[in-house]
């Protein structure tokens, strides 16, 4: 199965790694991100590391949330080696828990005064061996649970503090919830759950910018675990400088829309930005006949 980001339907180029227009380096030179305070979650591994390192770079100072210290211990550290100087508070937590996911806002924002902007990428995924009536459900439901309630946790905690700064929201999505997988029923569900939510944050709160993000088809552990014949399309580094490139301002049309790291976001702008916005597109909508 290709993985795909939607592109031929786009009719945009595909990317695979860091092109020109995103290229995180120009925000490593003007230090973009200086002052700024970044919440990450899933952040001791794969995407969400990378993440973290990328914003390091131009200047952000850093809360990372993983599942053990020991985890956040190794991106710390590598962090460090590369950037001494990087202010960085971690804190262990399973994202479900709704007292620590309060608990670690208020941490940041009393170590760091405030908060700029939360990357929500902590998610799971299960092997898609089964239809879902044949799976066992509370395995089901833990990958719904994790990846809408733990989104929604850190959400309901970072609201406040965004709007102080007019901050930014990153939803980590999946191309998955654009389809109708046979045996990844949890995960496409959770995914489509996350891109309308993304959508009610700019309708309840106009004030911050979200966006829904697909990394792209990346080779990382979780990754792995779906034991499929997905083709990989992206890098790691593709899918941090696309967030890096939305937080920066560069892309605010795209404000409360689903966005592929594996587009060509220049010729999206170039070619599609008038319609997308003249139509309300890359928005949830019921297909109508006609």
């Amino acid at each position: 199965m290709s993985f795909l980001g939607l592109d031929e339907d786009l009719k945009v180029s595909s990317r695979g790694d860091i092109y020109p227009t995103i290229d995180p380096k120009v925000h490593y030179d003007a230090q973009t991100f200086s002052g700024k305070v970044v919440l990450i979650t899933g952040a001791s591994r794969g995407i969400g590391a990378e993440i973290a390192l990328q914003y390091a770079r131009a200047g952000a100072k850093l809360s990372l949330v993983a599942r053990t210290q020991a985890a956040l211990d190794a991106i710390r550290d590598a962090i460090l080696r590369e950037r001494p100087t990087a202010q960085i508070l971690t804190s262990p937590a399973d994202v479900r828990d709704v007292t620590k996911a309060g608990e670690i806002v208020a941490s940041t924002v009393a170590r760091f005064g405030r908060l700029d902007i939360l990357v929500s990428n902590a998610a799971i995924l299960r092997r898609m061996d089964l239809p879902f009536a044949s799976k066992d459900p509370k395995g089901w439901w833990d990958v719904v649970e994790v990846n809408i309630r733990g989104t929604y946790n850190f959400i309901h905690f970072a609201v406040p503090e965004l709007l102080k700064t007019k901050g930014q929201l990153v939803i980590l999505t999946s191309v998955a919830a654009q389809m109708r997988i046979p045996t990844a029923s949890e995960y496409c569900v959770s995914k489509f759950a996350l891109n309308r939510l993304a959508e009610f944050v700019t309708v309840e709160y106009p004030d911050i910018k979200v966006f829904a993000v697909h990394p792209g088809g990346v080779k990382t552990d979780m990754y792995a675990v779906a034991d499929t014949d997905w083709e990989a399309n992206a890098t790691v580094g593709l899918s941090a400088a696309t967030i890096l490139y939305l937080t920066s301002g560069n892309a605010d049309y795209l404000n409360g829309r689903y966005v592929s790291s594996t587009w060509d976001l220049g010729e999206v702008e170039r070619d599609w930005k008038e319609k997308i916005l003249a139509q309300n597109g890359l928005v949830s909508k019921l297909s109508i006949p006609v």
